[in-house]
């Protein structure tokens, strides 16, 4: 796993481990499986709470533990509670547990033997499942279910990692505080969001703040800190040719990512969308598109042309990918010279540079687009491979989360940076794009993370799932 600077306990999942089991069927077949459950979890590495404390069996089963349960779950600071129907299982136990806990909740139980040979059956899991997921409709609880299987079935652990993934995801959602670096460009109505439906629908708040106040801050660290600034320059010499900007730039790149850094560290923040063009070129002689590609590859995703669901977009991506890998934000710009489903995926330079193609040349070159042509600019072609672009947005009070997969392709040199990809039909995403509520702007990943985007918005209420 890549280390980023905001990495720690609101990227751990912690998981409720709550095995269940029903009066009627076999306590000594429950406990056999709540253990076979319990040493899958833990050689997955799981972080988990288990209810071990509760009675011999440590399983749960009377309507009179559930308020002990879900107290101690909540005490522990849980992110999802999971349980297994160990034999049939208790779906108003269950349903309650839900309910007060208020986590996504996983919902499976292990596939039944053949009967015994007089004709008794030891567990019918599969019935108690069916008879769960009513009642849970019935109190109007979300949940994840995984197909009644064996621990031992691929579907078994894919699933359990799809949840453990949306939990995450769910998790960082709810924590989201978005920073926002001065007002959207000049033009770009694409960027309007409605600031109080995020805080009203989703609790995602805005923290605004005047790019003056950024660029003092980093005046005052250019003053204060030569050593660290020349520590940063050698160091970004090392990633890549810097021969189109000299020190003097690359000082005030180093300057304006820590600047950035501990504001966002003040702010505790999940996320930057930057007014990234022209007022800091104009005031600096610097392009911030690599040191942004910097912050998104320590897990502080910056979004261009302060794109705050682009922001958001990023968050909900890397934790969907539970911060294996960083999120690359992109336009979605041209379809390839010959590929009827390839696609230009392109932005001047926010990248992250750890995704560059093994073997390519990366550089900081100066900007090609704007007039002030101001050095700072990331070029470099990323790897390819299995991607999932996303996309949350919304107007008219309508928000959805687009997902769609893709892979790398070969294409045309492009300025900056970039990754052509084949969808497998271009035609119905580039629809999507245009009726909306969507822009051109995506967070792309280096990984398929659909099925765990599916289950991540099951648990976000006023939110559609929208795949390609």
């Amino acid at each position: 796993m890549i280390e980023g600077i905001f990495m720690g306990e609101l990227f751990e999942v912690k998981l409720g481990f709550a095995p269940v089991r029903r009066n009627l069927f076999s306590a000594a077949e429950a406990v056999r499986y709540k253990e076979i459950v319990h040493t899958a979890l833990k050689k997955m590495n799981i972080n988990m709470v288990d209810i071990n404390w509760l009675n011999e069996e440590g399983l749960l089963y009377n309507n009179a533990d559930v308020d002990k349960v879900a107290d101690y779950f909540t005490g522990k600071g849980v992110d999802a509670v999971f349980t297994p129907h160990c034999n049939f299982g208790s779906e108003d136990v269950v349903a309650r547990l839900a309910k007060k806990v208020g986590k996504p909740l996983l919902l499976w139980g292990p596939r039944d033997d053949a009967p015994e040979p007089d004709g008794n059956r030891l567990r019918d899991s599969q019935c108690g499942l069916f008879a769960t997921g009513k009642v849970l409709r019935r109190y109007g609880v979300p949940f994840t279910y995984i197909e009644n299987c064996r621990v031992s079935d691929a579907v078994f652990s894919s699933g359990l990692a799809d949840f453990m993934a949306a939990a995450g995801a769910v998790k960082a959602f709810k924590n989201l505080r978005i920073g926002q670096i001065d007002t959207r460009p000049q033009g770009f109505m694409t960027m309007i969001v409605d600031e109080g439906a995020l805080l009203e629908r989703f609790g995602i708040e805005v923290v605004p703040v005047n790019l003056q106040e950024i660029l003092s801050d980093m005046d005052s660290i250019l003053v204060k800190r030569g050593d660290f600034i020349a520590a940063e320059v050698k160091r970004i010499r090392a990633r890549l040719d810097c021969i189109r900007a000299n020190d003097a730039n690359l000082e005030k790149m180093a300057a304006l990512k820590q600047a950035i850094k501990e504001w966002a560290e003040r702010e505790s923040l999940s996320a930057v969308a930057f007014q990234c063009w022209n007022a800091l070129q104009d005031q600096t002689g610097i392009a911030p598109c690599y040191i942004n590609s910097e912050l998104t590859e320590e897990f502080l995703p910056v979004s261009c042309e302060t794109d705050i669901h682009g922001a958001v977009t990023s968050v909900i991506t890397q934790a969907l990918g539970r911060w294996t890998t960083p999120v690359f934000f992109a336009d979605v710009t041209v379809r390839h010279p010959e590929n009827d489903n390839g696609e230009l995926l392109w932005h001047c330079g926010p990248f992250p540079l750890g995704l560059k193609k093994p073997g390519s040349a990366a550089s900081i070159s100066k900007h090609y687009i704007l007039d002030s042509a101001c050095p700072g600019v990331n070029e470099c072609e990323i790897k390819g491979g299995d991607i999932t672009v996303c996309r949350f947005d919304g107007d008219n009070g309508v928000y959805k989360l687009l997902g769609a997969r893709c892979k790398g392709i070969d294409g045309p040199l492009s300025r900056g940076t970039y990754v052509w990809v084949e969808f497998e039909n271009l035609p119905a995403l580039e629809e999507k794009l245009v009726r909306g509520p969507y822009i051109h702007h995506i967070a792309g990943i280096h990984a398929d993370i659909t099925s765990a985007l599916t289950e991540f918005v099951r648990y976000i209420p006023g939110l559609e799932p929208d795949l390609v």
